[in-house]
C-alpha cells in the first residue's frame, strides 16, 4: 500500500511541475515570451549568434589590448573592443523590439580559443590573435543576415554592421602577414 502511495505522490508532483510552469507562462503576455512573429527561428539564432560574436570580438580584443606587442595589433584589439561593443549594443535594441532573449557569454568555442591566447605572449600571441581575428571576420561576413533575413529590424541591422566587419576583415589580413613574416624573422 506505501509503494502505491508514494508512486501516485511521485506522480501528482510530476504532473504539477509540468503544469505550473504551463500555467504561469499561459498569464503572461505572451508576446514577451517568443519572439515576434516576422521573426523566424533563422533570425533568431543568427542574433544569438552575432550577440556571442560580439562578446567574444570584445573580450579578445581587450586581451590583446593587453598582452600584444605590434603596435597594428593593440590597435586593432581596442578597435574591435569599441566597434563590437556599439554593435553588440544595436544588437540588443534589436532584439528587445523582438523579445529575443541574447546569451550573456562567449560560446565555447571562443572561451578555448581566448583561452589558448592567455597563454600566449610576445610575437606568438600577436600572430595567433590576429590569425584568428582574419578566419573569424571571413566567417562572420559569410554568415551575415543583410540579404536573407525575414525580419526588416535584423535585416537592417546585419546590413549596417556588414560593412564593418569588411573593414574588419581587410585590416586584419592586412596586419596578419606583418605578424607571420615577424615571428619568422
Amino acid at each position: 500500500m506505501t509503494r502505491v502511495v508514494n508512486t501516485l505522490f511521485a506522480f501528482s508532483l510530476g504532473t504539477l511541475l509540468a503544469v505550473v510552469p504551463v500555467m504561469a507562462q499561459s498569464g503572461k503576455d505572451s508576446t514577451m515570451s517568443k519572439s515576434s512573429a516576422a521573426t523566424t527561428m533563422t533570425d533568431t539564432m543568427f542574433m544569438k549568434k552575432a550577440a556571442r560574436a560580439n562578446l567574444a570580438e570584445v573580450e579578445l580584443g581587450r586581451l590583446a589590448v593587453q598582452k600584444a606587442t605590434n603596435a597594428d595589433v593593440k590597435k586593432f584589439g581596442q578597435r574591435m573592443i569599441d566597434d563590437h561593443t556599439k554593435a553588440g549594443n544595436q544588437l540588443k535594441k534589436v532584439a528587445a523590439d523582438e523579445h529575443v532573449t541574447l546569451p550573456r557569454t562567449i560560446s565555447a568555442s571562443d572561451k578555448a580559443t581566448k583561452e589558448s591566447l592567455e597563454k600566449l605572449s610576445g610575437d606568438e600571441f600577436d600572430h595567433a590573435y590576429m590569425s584568428d581575428m582574419v578566419k573569424d571576420h571571413k566567417k562572420d561576413v559569410a554568415e551575415t543576415e543583410s540579404k536573407t533575413a525575414h525580419d526588416e529590424a535584423v535585416k537592417n541591422f546585419a546590413a549596417q554592421t556588414l560593412p564593418t566587419l569588411e573593414d574588419h576583415l581587410k585590416e586584419a589580413e592586412k596586419i596578419a602577414p606583418a605578424q607571420k613574416m615577424a615571428r619568422s624573422s
